[in-house]
């Protein structure tokens, strides 16, 4: 070995990687067959995650030294890096060939079959290593994630477990048993496990990152600032973090470094640093291009399309069409208190209803009401997704509705499988997926319109009023709890917004505070999450020169009890940029005007939506201006307001947003549409469905 060749490997194993390959360069400008050059200089493309140039270099040296068993893993792990999947396992095969003892080529190889979903087969290969190399913790790594894949988590928290006895100085074991911990909800281990990673490794980005998102799903959100901060400190490109931290900001209304941090995060996004989760910039003023390029480089990265599809184009021949739901929110929730009368009154004789139910099982109300609306009510939440895709593809469903999109639990690595001819995405998420297997998104013109159509990945389809299901049989408490006992004035003005916190923005509230200076006496009502919004908001609300006692907070209550409280109400001021969505059906149901801004985004129109379906158009404006403006004038004019009241309660049970029945035909035709088509074998298209 030469005296610049030894250097090479000095700097590269001392982590200067551009000194090493400057040397490399010189090296193999003189020497272009020079094996050694080649297989370092391929080891640091890897380190540098640049596979494609790695996979040339072992390329290269592999025509020199054809039966070197190294330089064939070498380009298996290179090509599993880049998803070619069986590239990769071929040439593992090869080093296998070479080397039958070969335990780290065994073990990859059925890492990589993981990754194809053909268990049976990672997990002979794993085992195969394990025989060979008893004590090699990443072996144990590799079958406890394919025991995870295949939600086998007792079997994979054991393998995780004796990784880490193997060597407990591993932090990638203590994270793979955090992310486990985390799919079995037991969440505080998780976080323990996590932390665990950090002691041993504290730059280990992700770490911080997912122990941030946990913390956010646990409601401790300056804990999980804390935790998106260091994440964000370690690598400042991290994909996702600074949407993450800017988010769990928004839920306790702390908007420090508000501005700066949403034109940074934008700014990333155009460049491709960031890469958003989608439903996290729904609260945002951003346009409805940037919000599908989020959700197609999500989607690509975090659900691509399988190359393997289950649905191949077969033909079903059905009596009736089998339509899929597929949610976590089969129990008490906002989904399923919308849905809940559209299941109930399909015509079964024409369509055969399925509930694929991957959330928790809680026996509620709702959950046992849901049970009995379908002609097939499947608990599925302990499989894994391939194994509920191929459920699907076992009762040949023929339409597969994903009512969660990019939402909390959601699973659209099932949609990714392509189970069904026709997938669709309805409800949940509102906004494009970006995702090549989701073929339709239901909309209004209202919505969604036409002008906006490419805006989204998926074929559009019109229904004639709104797009939102509702249940016209949700009950109101008859008894309504008095002014007092909700903390409310006896007299004066109330605005209020019933809305997540998330979706209040600095501009939104320096307007709601502008509204209450110029209404002498009124107060603001909103839900209380926690003790730190209170306080963060009325601080806000200091900051305008508004009273903070002039901020009203009430706790969450029954549904049929929140209802009825919406009768002390004056006005209810929507979000702008994520509208009130279940929540401006509440109000409309309870009989609670409620005044929105049209914004251009899918989520900026529902409230639009739900008021152009209910008669009541003059309550949509086109601009913050407007919507103070109008805020004002309603409630400076009780006579006007109480003429809209009037108007709301009219047409409340005769206009067509909380007729049930009607909007059940309405889908119903848009699903007959979607079959139609792909049993002519027509290609998707825009669709409109007409009274």
């Amino acid at each position: 070995m030469t005296s610049q060749l030894k250097l090479a490997f000095s700097l590269q194993q001392q982590g200067k990687l551009q000194k090493a390959a400057k040397l490399y360069q010189r090296i193999l400008k003189a020497e272009p067959k020079n094996f050694l050059a080649l297989d370092g200089f391929g080891t640091l493309y890897g380190q540098q995650k640049n596979f494609e140039a790695a996979l040339s270099c072992f390329t290269k040296a592999a025509t020199i030294r054809p039966n070197d068993f190294a330089i064939y893993f070498n380009m298996g792990m290179a090509l599993k890096e880049l998803k070619r999947y069986k590239e990769a396992l071929a040439n593992f095969d090869k080093a296998i060939t070479l080397k039958p003892d070969f335990a780290e080529a065994y073990n990859n190889q059925g890492d990589t079959l993981k990754e194809l979903n053909q268990f049976d087969e990672a997990l002979a290969c794993i085992n195969k290593a394990i025989t060979l190399k008893p004590n090699y913790p990443n072996a144990f790594n590799y079958r406890g994630a394919t025991f995870q894949k295949m939600q086998q988590f007792e079997k994979a928290l054991s393998d995780y477990d004796q990784a880490i006895a193997i060597n407990p100085r591993a932090a990638e074991s203590y994270f793979n048993r955090a992310l486990l911990l985390t799919e079995m909800r037991r969440y505080e281990q998780a976080i323990a496990s996590y932390e665990q990673a950090i002691a041993i490794k504290p730059t280990l980005a992700d770490a911080y990152y997912n122990r941030g998102n946990l913390l956010r799903d646990l409601k401790r959100y300056e804990e999980a600032l804390s935790s998106y901060n260091n994440a964000i400190e370690i690598n400042p490109n991290h994909h996702y973090a600074k949407a993450d931290r800017l988010l769990a900001q928004m839920y306790i209304a702390d908007w420090h470094h508000y501005n700066q941090r949403l034109k940074t995060l934008i700014q990333e996004l155009k460049k491709d640093i960031s890469i958003p989760p989608p439903f996290h910039m729904l609260a945002f003023p951003i346009s409805a291009d940037l919000l599908k390029k989020s959700a197609s480089i999500f989607s690509a990265i975090k659900y691509p399309a399988s190359q393997t599809p289950l649905w191949n184009g077969e033909r079903y021949r059905h009596a009736r069409i089998r339509i899929g739901y597929f949610s976590a929110d089969f129990h008490n929730h906002a989904t399923a208190y919308l849905m809940a009368g559209l299941f109930e009154m399909h015509d079964h004789k024409r369509f055969e209803t399925f509930a694929f139910s991957f959330g928790p099982v809680t026996g509620d109300e709702m959950q046992t009401q849901l049970e009995k609306s379908f002609d097939h009510f499947l608990e599925v939440s302990n499989q894994n997704s391939k194994t509920i895709a191929e459920l699907t593809r076992e009762m040949e469903i023929d339409i597969a509705i994903d009512l969660k999109g990019y939402t909390q639990d959601c699973r659209p690595d099932i949609f990714a499988l392509r189970p069904a001819p026709v997938q669709v995405n309805y409800l949940g998420f509102p906004g494009t997926m970006g995702a090549p297997y989701i073929d339709y998104i239901i909309a209004d013109s209202v919505i969604l319109p036409e002008e906006h159509f490419q805006m989204y990945s998926e074929k559009v389809v019109h229904l004639p009023h709104s797009y939102q299901a509702n249940d016209a049989n949700r009950q109101i408490a008859t008894t309504t709890l008095t002014r007092q006992e909700l903390d409310l004035p006896e007299s004066g003005f109330v605005f209020c917004c019933f809305n997540n916190t998330f979706k209040i923005t600095p501009d939104l509230f320096s307007c709601w505070m502008r509204l209450l200076t110029k209404v002498d006496g009124s107060v603001l009502w909103l839900l209380e999450g926690s003790n730190t919004i209170s306080h963060n908001l009325r601080n806000e609300a200091q900051k305008h020169g508004v009273n903070p006692e002039r901020l009203i907070f009430s706790q969450r209550m029954e549904p049929s009890e929140h209802l009825a409280r919406h009768r002390q109400a004056d006005l209810f001021l929507d979000s702008f940029y994520y509208n009130a969505h279940t929540t401006a059906s509440d109000a409309l149901w309870a009989g609670l005007p409620l005044v929105t801004c049209l914004g251009d985004t899918f989520a900026s129109r529902v409230a639009a939506s739900l008021l152009q379906a209910i008669g009541l158009p003059e309550l949509i404006t086109h601009s913050h201006e407007e919507y103070e403006l109008l805020a004002l004038k309603l409630a400076a004019h009780p006579e006007e307001l109480a003429e809209v009241k009037n108007k709301l309660e009219r047409n409340r049970l005769v206009l067509p947003l909380f007729n049930t029945r009607l909007f059940t035909q309405h889908i119903e035709s848009a699903y007959q549409q979607m079959w139609q088509r792909q049993r002519d074998g027509l290609a998707p298209a825009h669709l409109f469905v007409t009274d």
